[in-house]
């Protein structure tokens, strides 16, 4: 998804076993299950204009242990049980072993990385497409290139190197109850009637958005997600190249930045967003302490799962202006990768392929599946997109401003913990653009 590393993770061994998993905290990509074939044989890969001269090994052939990084700690002697137990009907020869990242996944994928000590399947975490060949092995052969979403996001040089492990779209995740105790008898669908159901909610002593400001990550969507789909423009965020003050206030990033601002003005977050807990929150939402989140839609089976009914919770789209049209983003989440120095290649494919067409894992994650048309199984997906919400794709990350903004040490999540605390936000962004500039610069953009 060295060792000190292991310190700050825990290894479960499962032999003739496997798992999955890919989270929740949407991504930074330019954002928000099942029939399966054991390995892509000839006919799989001629149709997905990969043709090979030898059929890949069927599943009983293939063999070899191989070890998968995950995030998804949660579902590890749960819903995994479950899923090892039907791999290895299809691959009795394979044996697995679980390494689970308790902590930073992106910045623990680039040290392993770094260290060329990867695993032999895992996410790809920020790095230039460029890097892609790098590190990893082509996935082309499995057969899916026709069949998957998001199939250019990485790729390099014509070739496939991730494969997402489902798709997100963001909105209003919301405790159905509490609002019908607040009075709220419908969706709202302009930021004006959203500050109205905020203030209800207030007013019977619920909070009414959950932000988990402190932990950083769950406010992705408000600087990947939402300014692109205020500018009207699902490649907004690469438009940073051509810019040396890519922040201003009446731009998408202003603009999105602000409503969170006004939110947290109005005692519409946690009393002291400072000190959030993420899992705690999951419980909140069940519960009806807090009545909402602004995250990915797969959020909502970890909040059926905290404690509440499938039919208490809800989803509708964040109405961003008073336009009444409703837009969200849609956007990759973590792409599985294997690495190219596996001892095991053909048993780490078998293990991505069967994850993303037989596990089911995205109706259990809640996403949106990475197979072109496979509908989801979910009522609140449903309930979304019976709203009439268009749904913004998002443009694959130039490799240009992720190196800008690596030089410039530029975290768009930290950057809006500064925004929305800052006395003069226009001083946050006139930082960041110092930054920007100097560092596009000195690489010579």
């Amino acid at each position: 998804m060295k060792t000190k590393l292991f310190s700050l993770c825990f290894v479960i061994i499962m032999i003739f076993s496997l798992s999955l998993t890919g989270c929740g905290s949407n991504n930074t990509n330019n954002n928000a299950a099942p029939t399966d074939k054991p390995a892509a044989n000839a006919t799989d890969n001629a149709a997905a204009g990969n043709a090979t001269t030898e059929p890949a090994p069927s599943g009983a052939d293939i063999s070899g242990k191989i070890t998968f990084l995950t995030n998804r700690t949660d579902m590890i002697g749960k819903e995994y049980d479950e899923y090892l137990k039907r791999f290895n009907e299809k691959y009795p020869n394979i044996k697995v072993e679980f390494e689970a990242s308790q902590t930073d996944y992106n910045q623990q994928a680039k040290v392993r990385m770094a260290s060329g000590e990867l695993p032999d399947v895992m996410f790809i975490p920020t790095i230039p497409n460029s890097d892609l060949p790098k590190y990893f092995a082509s996935l082309d052969d499995l057969g899916l290139n026709d069949q998957i979403t998001f199939k250019d996001f990485k790729s390099q040089d014509g070739k496939l190197y991730g494969i997402t492990t489902g798709n997100s779209t963001s909105g209003i995740v919301y405790n159905k109850k509490a609002f019908a105790d607040a009075g709220i008898t419908e969706i709202p669908k302009t930021w004006d009637e959203f500050l109205a159901a905020c203030e209800k909610l207030k007013a019977k002593g619920v909070v009414p958005l959950a932000s988990n400001f402190k932990d950083k990550w769950p406010l992705n969507d408000w600087v990947y997600a939402v300014p692109r789909v205020i500018a009207g423009n699902p490649d907004f965020p690469n438009e940073k190249l051509t810019s040396d003050t890519p922040f201003t206030m009446d731009n998408g990033y202003g603009k999105s930045l602000s409503l969170l601002r006004e939110l947290n003005e109005k005692g519409f977050l946690e009393k002291d967003i400072n000190s959030t807990n993420w899992e705690q929150s999951k419980k909140d939402i069940a519960s009806g302490k807090f009545a909402m989140y602004f995250l990915g839609n797969w959020v909502i089976n970890q909040v059926i799962g905290a404690g509440t009914t499938a039919d208490n919770v809800g989803f509708f789209p964040l109405p961003y202006d008073n336009s009444g049209t409703l837009t969200a983003p849609l956007s990759p989440d973590f792409f599985y990768a294997v690495s190219k120095d596996s001892k095991n290649v053909d048993a780490a494919k078998a293990f991505v392929k069967w994850m993303i067409t037989d596990s089911g894992y995205e109706d259990f994650a809640g996403f949106i599946s990475p197979l072109k048309g496979k509908e989801s199984s979910l009522a609140q997906l449903k309930e979304f997109q019976s709203t009439g919400v268009v749904l913004q794709e998002g443009t694959v990350d130039n490799a240009k401003v992720t190196e800008i903004s690596n030089k410039a040490q530029l975290d768009l999540p930290a950057v809006a913990q500064e925004f929305v605390l800052a006395k003069d936000p226009q001083s946050v962004f006139d930082k960041w653009n110092k930054s920007w500039a100097k560092a596009k610069k000195d690489l010579g953009y």
